[in-house]
């Protein structure tokens, strides 16, 4: 797809070795633009920063101001998806994540304001939201975040707010729901794995013996929690036609989620269809916190980004991501 412009754009897109950046990376270069990954290494992968991208190993605003630098380099835009992402890891060391998040995006919105490069994208996310009322969840629904990751998500994106109205930023936030599937060579490959196709998918594997489900009592269908699901492909390209739809002095903030739900039930017999792997699964106790139901209300990037979600069909994306999974597992 393209970005709905046509134009070609100079891109810096920090965290780009990981799953949804290189994603979105690969999908920038295939609409003609050229693109710069920074990337620390510290969750990211140098082997999944897509071919035909530039590569510079730092920090993301240290290399941010270093690209910025040479040679006053002029970029139209920043991709910002490096962060911390653990939700246990951020309760257990706080510092880390608002350091890791928090500061470090401060210093990046420095940067672009002192190389004067006036548009962002940031990967923020549905933590912000915490224990939403209602099931279908708009922009507007209340942001009380439960853990210290969706805490620093969301200080970022008031500071973001805060830079765009003094010094006229054009800025759009994308709050993600479940991000799943691959994109050829490119898929969730995390050290620490929290989510949950790809867990499903290590007991077909044979890396687990078998899958938990926290809660089988929530007033659901089958008792089970129920999420919404967006392939990372659909993501990454609401992440082209936000670059295009951003405008000097506004913040946009937009969910981002295929407006169908899932319980976790569903999935499993989903990924069993999918590899043909029994796929042993065991109750266990609620976790706090654990809504029965979450789902994105996508509206308002469906009618102001033009954006509509191709891979909706749960049994499609997790074939994509067995693909990728058998994949890597044969070298």
């Amino acid at each position: 797809m393209t970005t709905g412009s046509g134009k070609h754009l100079k891109l810096i897109v920090t965290g780009g070795a990981g799953y949804i950046g290189s994603v979105c990376t690969a999908r920038l270069l295939e609409a003609g633009h050229e693109v710069v990954v920074v990337d620390d290494l510290s969750t990211g992968h140098a082997d999944a920063v897509p071919e035909g991208a530039r590569f510079l190993e730092g920090d993301a605003a240290d290399a941010t101001a270093q690209l910025l630098g040479e040679g006053k380099a002029e970029f139209d835009g920043v991709l910002h998806f490096a962060a911390k992402s653990l939700v246990g890891e951020s309760m257990q060391d706080p510092g880390k994540y608002w350091r890791g998040n928090v500061f470090t995006a401060i210093r990046l919105l420095d940067v672009l304001r002192e190389h004067g490069v006036g548009r962002l994208v940031f990967s923020s996310t549905a933590a912000t939201y915490g224990e939403p009322e209602q099931a279908l969840i708009p922009e507007t629904a209340p942001t009380r975040p439960t853990n210290t990751y969706g805490a620093t998500k969301l200080a970022i994106d008031h500071a973001i707010t805060s830079y765009a109205q003094a010094h006229g930023l054009a800025a759009v936030s994308l709050r993600y729901f479940n991000v799943a599937g691959a994109y050829g060579s490119y898929g969730e490959r995390h050290t620490t794995e929290t989510h949950l196709i790809p867990i499903v998918l290590q007991v077909a594997t044979g890396d687990r013996a078998r899958v938990q489900i926290y809660g089988d009592d929530y007033p659901t269908d089958d008792g089970t929690a129920i999420r919404d699901y967006i392939h990372v492909t659909d993501l990454a390209d609401a992440h082209l036609l936000a670059l295009t739809h951003a405008r000097p002095g506004e913040h946009r903030i937009y969910n981002l989620g295929n407006g169908t739900g899932f319980s976790v039930r569903q999935v499993i017999e989903t990924c069993r269809e999918v590899t043909g792997h029994a796929i042993p699964a065991v109750v266990a106790p609620r976790r706090a916190g654990d809504p029965a139901i979450l789902v994105a209300s996508s509206e308002a990037a469906r009618e102001e980004l033009g954006w509509k979600p191709e891979s909706t069909d749960l049994h499609g994306i997790v074939a994509d991501a067995w693909r990728f999974t058998q994949e890597r597992q044969q070298g």
